[in-house]
């Protein structure tokens, strides 16, 4: 397939352990895939290594929690590839601490991060979506998001939030071939997830029923599904991959 036949996806924090392998299976599901990023040098490293698994991604930069900047830079993807029809919005921070001694600094940033991001980068390709009558919003939340976490009143609120938007959204979009869903993982085999202490990480495996982490290809998995022209039906919807860790 010619790459300008090919439907386009744009992946936000792309360069971390779940976004590489969110890009890596829509490529390998024939999508030509975007991927965001912020930083520079990790960004070069990445390219590099992924050139060495055998994809050559589009490599796009922009800081998702500025709409300035989320907005030059999704103007210049469909200036010089074309118009976006899948959005996955996985972009993500930790500030970690507990609420009587979180930092408006540390608030602020995973809110806009995490949260703001999701409207910025939305909201500069809804409208083509629109005009298309085909478009896919996948928003990254966590499990965090769902039933709350010690430290996290920042990062839960806005995970949380994340679904809130994904309702709403559905349903304003719903006829105008838009399906717009939630996936909250829990536990995770992330780098970040790995770099915990042995003794720590085991404590999370030991609360997950199904007794280990989550893949990031399991995740990419369900990415995929409702990214394809057969998930059409499923619309306001958020997915639980967790291991059994929280159910409801």
């Amino acid at each position: 397939m010619d790459l300008e036949n090919k439907n386009v996806a744009l992946v936000t924090g792309s360069t971390g352990g779940l976004g590489t392998a969110i890009c890596i299976r829509l490529a390998n599901d024939g999508y030509r895939v975007v991927a965001n990023y912020n930083n520079e040098e990790k960004a070069a490293a990445w390219k590099i290594k992924m050139k060495g698994l055998g994809y050559d991604f589009d490599m796009y930069q922009g800081d998702v929690s500025d709409y300035d900047a989320v907005e030059k830079m999704i103007g210049k993807v469909e200036r010089e590839i074309g118009g976006i029809d899948i959005l996955v919005n996985n972009a993500g921070i930790t500030r970690d601490g507990a609420f009587r001694k979180m930092t408006p600094s540390n608030w602020d940033a995973v809110l806009k991060t995490n949260l703001y991001s999701v409207f910025n980068c939305t909201r500069n390709v809804i409208n083509q979506m629109i005009e298309r009558e085909f478009g896919r919003v996948i928003n990254i939340s966590s499990v965090n998001g769902q039933r709350g976490q010690f430290g996290q009143a920042n990062y839960s609120a806005a995970k949380a939030g994340m679904h809130g938007f994904t309702k709403t959204l559905a349903m304003e979009v719903a006829r105008k071939g838009i399906t717009v869903n939630t996936i909250s993982p829990g536990y995770i085999g992330t780098d970040m997830v790995m770099a915990v202490a042995e003794e720590i990480r085991n404590k999370i495996v030991a609360e997950i029923p199904i007794g280990r982490l989550g893949g990031t290809e399991e995740i990419a998995h369900l990415v995929s599904f409702l990214a394809s022209k057969e998930a059409s039906f499923i619309t306001g919807a958020n997915y639980a991959i967790n291991g059994g860790q929280h159910v409801y």
